[in-house]
């Protein structure tokens, strides 16, 4: 349980949903008092059986909170599967899983959340919502002109559609596909926890990843044309659900939202503007989302036309980014907030590595390998602060989907623009006893499953596993490993998110599976942001340090959860499936 921390007190903190019998199992202790030399881990029986005694690893370079007594409790050792116990002094854990198996079913269960977020007909209600998206802003046709705008997702806890997270989050699960093809195509049934939950059968990956092609295909209804936010913040208008949305965009009340056409310049209809100055960020990854679906359906009788079609809008949409090289950022309306995209190449890059997989065309091949150099190693990795998704989508895929494309000495150049990386991170690890390399910052946990990404590919390309016990260290504060002894996703391992900023589960009062929350930031982030607040008293106030993570739907800077990082830590998850 979380409670208030006494002095003699002493907390165990291990990832919540196992450990695989092949991976590092480590565990960490912390206390305000001096920790016991040496801990045990016991079977989850009448008899507790001792399976394992080893000694503490004392950590003396760093410090959390209130408690400056750190230890890590390493049983990596053990490999017969089953349900054990951690035990440091008076204090045991809660139950350590170990098995062939850890993450085989947690992309199905993300999947579940995916559903949640969907906007058309919404699977999770049983209802429709926003069926007249859109009126157009900007671009070629007259302002307020009507384009089918329907599907996609719902961002996070608010209605707005997004291209720059859509793209990335389509582009991921279908990579997730590609990079283990025997997994997950049958998800089997669940069941909610409420009692009035009504069983449903999950859609598969594909399934999912289909939903978003299906709405990125409408967002580009004309060859030299292409579409890329549905929505502003003016949908900020009170908790609802989303078939009962009321904001009125001009077109009275919960009739058409607007629909902003990507034209490479700053936006805004209001006081705010971007900073736009292309569209390759958003051509890139949807280039890269239709090439993989190509890739994926072209030699299915039954979806070769689909494939053909995605991969003509990818082409298209690929040549709109070469000739406005540049970033489209999201526009905001009423309030300053908006995503700062600043990085582009990365995503070419991307989109033109699928794109000669697709089509064998030798110039998407030259014009990756140019792209791969202008992004290099570019990245938040490192920093202290950056602006809101300015280095998104927080990690570069193109160098993985380059680097078995080309030949040695290129294979060198981008393995190392993955190693500074993460060379950086494993520095500004050592800055907090639990070895996280990312910064505190807004969507800290999409940074985590970013670096747990690029870790694993850098593995896969090279063969080298030195940074494979950093990786589960930050795949494990995820699933636990933390102060707060909670895993970052819903409805997933012993403690969870409940309180989350998300309005069907405050409205319903029903829980949803699967979403990866906003997670930990510096409390001086918790401070500024506009209409962030926490219910008093904090129940984790004990627990807090250089970050702080509240599950309170009132803190939408830590416990909001997100669908593209959801998407992306479906990525993660079938990469750690062999780790």
């Amino acid at each position: 349980m979380l409670c208030r921390a006494g002095a003699a007190e002493i907390f165990i903190r291990a990832n919540q949903v196992g450990y695989n019998v092949r991976a590092a199992g480590v565990a960490l202790a912390f206390s305000k008092s001096p920790l016991p030399t040496d801990f045990t881990l016991v079977a989850e029986t009448k008899d507790s059986r001792l399976v394992y005694h080893g000694p503490t690893r004392l950590i003396t370079n760093s410090a959390w909170g209130q408690f400056a007594q750190h230890a890590e409790l390493d049983f990596s050792t053990v490999r017969k599967p089953g349900r054990y116990v951690l035990k440091i002094g008076d204090a045991r854990s809660l139950p350590i899983v170990i098995g062939a198996d850890a993450y085989e079913n947690l992309p199905g269960e993300l999947l579940e959340f995916m559903r949640q977020q969907r906007c058309g007909y919404n699977p999770w209600l049983g209802t429709n919502c926003h069926q007249a998206d859109g009126r157009t802003a900007f671009g070629p046709l007259t302002n307020g002109t009507l384009l089918d705008a329907r599907g996609g997702w719902h961002d996070a806890g608010d209605l707005l559609k997004y291209l720059l997270t859509s793209g990335n989050a389509t582009a991921q699960m279908l990579l997730a596909h590609e990079v283990s093809k025997d997994a997950l195509h049958h998800v089997p049934k669940q069941k909610t926890k409420d009692a009035d939950a009504v069983e449903r059968v999950p859609t598969d990956l594909l399934d999912e990843a289909r939903w978003g092609l299906d709405w990125l295909l409408k967002l580009h209804p004309a060859p030299d044309q292409l579409y890329h936010q549905v929505a502003d913040d003016r949908d900020h208008a009170g908790w609802r659900l989303p078939q009962d949305d009321p904001v009125d965009y001009g077109w009275g009340k919960g009739g058409a939202r607007v629909v902003y056409f990507a034209d490479g310049q700053p936006q805004g209809l209001k006081k705010f503007q971007s900073a736009s100055t292309g569209v390759a960020n958003l051509a890139g990854r949807y280039a890269a989302a239709m090439g993989l679906a190509y890739q994926i359906w072209k030699d299915d009788p039954q979806q070769k036309d689909f494939a053909r079609r995605c991969l003509q809008a990818g082409k298209e949409v690929y040549e709109l980014g070469r000739a406005k090289e540049g970033v489209q950022q999201g526009n905001s309306y009423g309030s300053p907030y908006r995503y700062e995209e600043t990085t582009w190449a990365d995503d070419m890059e991307w989109g033109a590595a699928e794109l000669f997989r697709a089509t064998r065309d030798r110039r998407y091949l030259d014009d990756a390998k140019r792209y791969a150099k202008l992004a290099a190693d570019e990245s938040w990795m490192g920093k202290e602060q950056t602006g809101h998704y300015q280095f998104y989508p927080f990690m570069n895929v193109g160098h993985f989907r380059l680097y078995d494309l080309v030949d040695r000495s290129f294979k060198k150049i981008l393995a190392g623009y993955y190693r500074a990386g993460i060379e950086r991170c494993v520095l500004a690890g050592e800055k907090n006893p639990y070895r996280i390399g990312v910064p505190f910052i807004w969507c800290s946990d999409n940074l985590v499953v970013a670096l747990v990404t690029q870790c694993l590919m850098y593995e896969r390309m090279t063969g080298d596993t030195r940074y494979r016990k950093f990786a589960a260290k930050q795949r494990d504060w995820l699933l636990g490993r933390n102060p707060w002894g909670t895993t970052m996703f819903t409805e997933i391992g012993s403690v969870f998110p409940k309180d989350v900023h998300l309005m069907t589960v405050q409205l319903l009062k029903r829980p949803v599976r699967g979403g990866l929350v906003d997670g930990p930031v510096y409390e001086r982030i918790f401070k500024s942001l506009k209409g962030v607040t926490i219910r008093e008293p904090d129940p984790l106030a004990a627990f807090q340090g250089v970050a702080v993570y509240h599950d309170d739907f009132h803190d939408y800077s830590s416990n909001e959860p997100t669908m593209d990082g959801t998407a992306s830590a479906i990525l993660m998850f079938v990469l750690c499936a062999d780790k």
